[in-house]
């Protein structure tokens, strides 16, 4: 999608002086113009409602709707977590509620529609063959990663969650990462700095790098041989990890697939650990 910010500020010359308005509001206030709807954004600025709608066919869009869209697209990873919850304010619970779970079901949606199934197998291949496997991530993708790293463990040997506050540290971590071993980084808007150079870092000594990302502009993508996307388009300043979640279970069921056989085999001495030191609550 092209960056709708961009693209408004390449037509500001040739902008009439309705228009103008229009793009020096956007501009100069898109953390609060991303919420507001044709007919909010005309009475806010001055202008009729009609204005905006043209001003949005004039960019190319089919509607201010879609310009809205794209807008939002864009300043995604501008937008602090005081921003993003002024967005999500509404006076009733139960819209906020409708709202969310319909966010989170088209996010699923549209990871699916977009999934390149062969880069999971790709990167199921690479985890079964690699020496080590290192999962790095941070803030509220940590989640993730410590959900990974749970399952990983039960069916490889050496696999490490690399979760800290502090990059020096990270780095650490890594010291020992190289061309045999996998290295998984996690992140999502706002994208998370550690994360960048972990992956920067394994990058350079040659390890297998995969992204778990949302969009192509990630500054993870650049970074990895393979990059899994998963929406997680949010209004709210919660993320929303819904998506991704799904994508990393598909990516271990991917990963059962490489070699049934002995991941059963691990998974049975694991039940009969489990069952001898009652990690487990029965029922019965």
């Amino acid at each position: 999608m092209t960056d709708a910010l961009l693209l408004i500020e390449q037509h500001l010359p040739e902008c009439s002086k309705a228009h103008r308005k229009i793009s020096t509001y956007l501009t100069e206030h898109y953390a609060s113009a991303v919420g507001m709807t044709a007919a909010k954004l005309a009475q806010t600025i001055g202008t009729s409602e009609s204005t905006v709608v043209r001003f949005a066919a004039k960019l190319g869009y089919s509607g201010y709707p879609e310009l809205q869209a794209a807008l939002r697209e864009s300043v995604r990873d501008s937008l602090t977590s005081v921003q993003r919850m002024e967005l999500s304010q509404t006076e009733d619970s139960r819209s906020a509620f409708a709202r969310s779970m319909r966010t989170d079901i088209e996010n699923i949606k549209r990871t699916m529609a977009d999934m390149d199934t062969g880069v999971l197998d790709r990167v199921a291949a690479r985890m079964a063959g690699a020496r080590r496997i290192y999962i790095v991530a941070t803030r509220s993708a940590s989640s993730l990663a410590m959900f990974l790293n749970f399952y990983l463990e039960q069916l490889f040997d050496d696999v490490r969650l690399v979760q800290t506050s502090s990059g020096n540290e990270i780095l650490d971590q890594l010291f020992s990462v190289g061309e045999e071993d996998v290295v998984v980084g996690i992140s999502f808007p706002r994208y998370s700095r550690r994360t960048v150079d972990a992956m920067d870092f394994s990058k350079k000594k040659k390890a297998f790098v995969c992204a778990i990302t949302d969009s192509e502009h990630s500054p993870l993508a650049d970074l990895a041989d393979e990059v899994v996307f998963a929406h997680n388009e949010n209004e709210s300043f919660v993320d929303s990890l819904v998506a991704p979640m799904a994508v990393l279970n598909a990516l271990i069921a991917s990963v059962l697939a490489t070699n049934p056989e002995e991941y059963a085999r691990r998974l049975s001495l694991l039940e009969e650990v489990w069952s001898k030191y009652n990690v487990y609550s029965r029922n019965r």
